[in-house]
């Protein structure tokens, strides 16, 4: 059963409707945006010093552990914010910005101290709050320019409605990656960023993947009253299903290994940043570009009074073929009650059972003989003979 649904969903013939259930799609996709938006603005975000500006450590890992140099340095009197493993040869400590020198060396110093060695192999460098901002800045307007540039392309290309679907589905994988963002609690840092630039370049191929065979499925839909065009596009949607789950699965096979393997079992904390967001952004892709770019594009679509009056005419011209079937099915019958044969010609009616030689019913009258109440010839003796000798 499982073979022949696979092969139903590979030749787009699995029926799934996703288009005719928007509103659920609908309601889920708020619930998930409403949980985000809670997150960024409950729990917040972790922003790394790039951001809002702090002190980077370099410790040899022949330190000791990463919590004990973790803890060193909040015995040094200073806040750490995060700590990661480079590599096998150091450790990378982020602190709060410290802009005495003076108290940066006496830092070093006592971390030096503690696990017994050269305070020279303890680098540091400042980064500042100016270089966040500058790097903010530069995210938003090339986010901006990326929304603008997909905008014309798709206004180009289909049509205003689809790129205001298009546009409507990145910004839901946009809102719901930087929820769970700050739901983990992630540190957010530049490759954060470029995660988010990625993560839209991929929903977007997807999209336009859907919506190129949704304009070739209602490619002059009006002509006919067979198809309204919600159904023309849920066939799309079915058709181009498995494209967009395979799709999905090789883009986030590699990028799961990426975060679960190279960042959580061999402690890669610098891909943990860039793995988190590619993920979650892609999960997102998957599910809006089926079950939300063009259920959006349907609802946009219906109501234009072209394709509603289209819709209008195929509901009454299914009305009238079920009115028509359901006429034929019924059994015709004369005036006596007698049903017509499917040819129009009247049914045999049953015979008097007493003239078939049936017997008699109780208290009926006897049948009469045949010639019974004939009046003889004229001029004849009864018993029918001529009269003549």
């Amino acid at each position: 059963m499982s073979g022949g649904i696979a092969a139903r969903l590979y030749r787009g013939e699995a029926g799934v409707n996703v288009v005719g259930r928007r509103k659920v799609w609908f309601m889920v996709a708020g619930i998930a945006v409403v949980i985000a938006i809670a997150g960024m603005f409950l729990r917040g975000f972790t922003l790394g010093i790039e951001f809002e500006g702090g002190n980077q450590f370099s410790v040899p890992v022949s330190a000791g552990t990463l919590d004990e140099v973790e803890q060193a340095f909040g015995n040094a009197g200073v806040e750490v914010k995060t700590g990661q493993t480079v590599g096998d040869s150091q450790y990378i400590i982020k602190t709060e910005l410290i802009n005495d020198v003076a108290r940066q060396t006496a830092i070093k110093d006592e971390v030096a101290e503690k696990f017994g060695i050269n305070p020279t192999q303890i680098s540091d460098s400042a980064v500042s709050t100016s270089w966040g901002g500058q790097v903010t800045d530069k995210a938003a307007l090339s986010l901006a320019i990326f929304l603008a540039a997909v905008l014309a392309y798709l206004v180009f290309r289909f049509e205003w409605r689809m790129a205001a679907a298009a546009i409507a589905s990145l910004l839901l994988d946009l809102v719901l990656t930087a929820g769970v963002y700050a739901l983990v609690g992630f540190e957010v840092t530049p490759s954060t960023v470029i995660g988010f630039l990625t993560i839209l370049g991929f929903a977007l191929y997807d999209v336009v993947v859907v919506f190129d065979k949704v304009q070739e499925n209602t490619k002059g839909i009006t002509g006919s009253n067979n198809t309204t065009y919600s159904e023309a596009a849920n066939l799309a949607v079915n058709q181009t299903l498995m494209r967009s789950i395979n799709t999905g699965l090789v883009a986030l096979l590699p990028v799961g290994g990426l975060l679960f393997i190279g960042a959580g079992l061999l402690g890669a904390g610098t891909l943990k940043d860039l793995g988190l967001v590619l993920f979650i952004g892609m999960g997102v892709a998957v599910y809006s570009s089926i079950f939300f770019a063009t259920p959006v594009l349907a609802e946009l679509k219906s109501r234009e009074p072209r394709l509603r009056a289209h819709a209008q005419r195929v509901a009454g011209r299914r009305a009238a073929l079920a009115k028509e079937q359901a006429r034929a099915a019924t059994v015709a019958v004369d005036s006596d009650g007698v049903p017509i044969g499917s040819g129009g010609a009247k049914a045999e009616r049953p015979v008097n059972p007493e003239l078939a030689g049936a017997a008699p019913r109780p208290g009926a009258r006897p049948a009469a003989r045949p010639g019974a109440g004939k009046r003889p010839r004229a001029g004849g003796r009864p018993g029918g003979g001529s009269g003549r000798r």
